[in-house]
């Protein structure tokens, strides 16, 4: 897969625009919250094919700083909802990007909105309540962010978000590589990576590689489970993920062993098998007899 921004000629000019505008507003990226400009422009047109925007979509941008993708959003879909944390940088957008009157900008935590409750706003005819998630977002809150969207009562149609490279594998890996983070990502829509994007497409540079991650939800999680009571056996039993099955069930959920190797043989599970090889239907499987659910 090509790595977006290693032959990139206009990076100095989404640089320089970027720095001219921290020195003109005094400002700095903040570490605490993860900030690093996106300064490519072949890496800004990955991320506007992925998310194929229309003219009736409507965007939510999380995290959108100094609004150079937020600009380019605004261009395509009918609306976009723009979340910032950042007190400064939601003013600053929102006087660099009055022109555009289809666009709302929100000072909030995206974390204590609800999802539904952003679309309020939105004054663009679309079908339903459908929208699209398109962020390049702070490393920190990358699972919360994506657990939150897909959770939520009003799922968006389309998720593009640029995360960390690693994250982003652990996220679309196969049983046999699978992870807590994998599991909960593939119960609620199917991941794929969308291009990798070296470190120097960002200002500053952050430390490590990122991907473009794109996730297509399901109108419903891929098995019938209570996701509570699940998340809680799938936790315990990545809880010691080198360990059997049987050995992490046990130690994670405080249980026998014996009373865990039952549900196991029941749920036609070998038990020396490790959670990461699991499937998501196995899952469900262990979780029916774990909670006396019948099919």
């Amino acid at each position: 897969m090509k790595t977006a921004g290693e032959h990139s000629h206009k990076t100095d000019s989404l640089l320089a625009q970027t720095q001219k505008l921290l020195r003109r507003f005094d400002l700095r990226a903040r570490k605490g919250l993860g900030q690093h400009f996106l300064i490519d422009e072949e890496v800004l047109g990955l991320i506007l094919s992925t998310a194929q925007l229309a003219p009736e979509d409507v965007v939510v941008e999380v995290g959108p700083g100094l609004g150079v993708l937020t600009r380019e959003l605004a261009k395509r879909a009918g609306w976009v909802v723009a979340i910032e944390l950042d007190d400064r940088l939601a003013e600053i957008l929102k006087q660099r990007l009055s022109s555009f009157k289809n666009m709302t900008i929100i000072n909030e935590d995206v974390l204590k909105v609800e999802p539904g409750t952003l679309l309020g706003d939105v004054k663009v005819e679309r079908p339903s309540q459908s929208y699209k998630v398109v962020a390049n977002l702070p490393y920190y809150i990358t699972s919360p962010v994506l657990r939150h969207f897909l959770e939520a009562q009003v799922k968006p149609q389309l998720m593009v978000v640029m995360v960390q490279r690693e994250v982003a594998e652990e996220i679309v890996a196969k049983p046999g590589r699978m992870s807590l983070l994998s599991v909960s990502v593939q119960l609620y829509g199917e991941p794929a990576i969308a291009g990798y994007v070296q470190a120097e497409c960002f200002y500053p540079a952050p430390e490590v590689d990122s991907a473009l991650l794109k996730i297509v939800p399901y109108p419903r999680p891929l098995v019938d489970v209570e996701t509570g009571s699940f998340f809680t056996l799938v936790r315990a039993g990545f809880s010691a993920a080198r360990k059997q099955i049987a050995n992490s069930l046990a130690q994670g959920l405080g249980l026998p062993k014996t009373e865990v190797l039952s549900w196991l043989e029941k749920a036609e599970i070998a038990p020396q098998r490790r959670a990461e090889t699991l499937t998501l239907g196995e899952w469900a499987r262990l979780w029916r007899v774990h909670s006396g659910v019948k099919k």
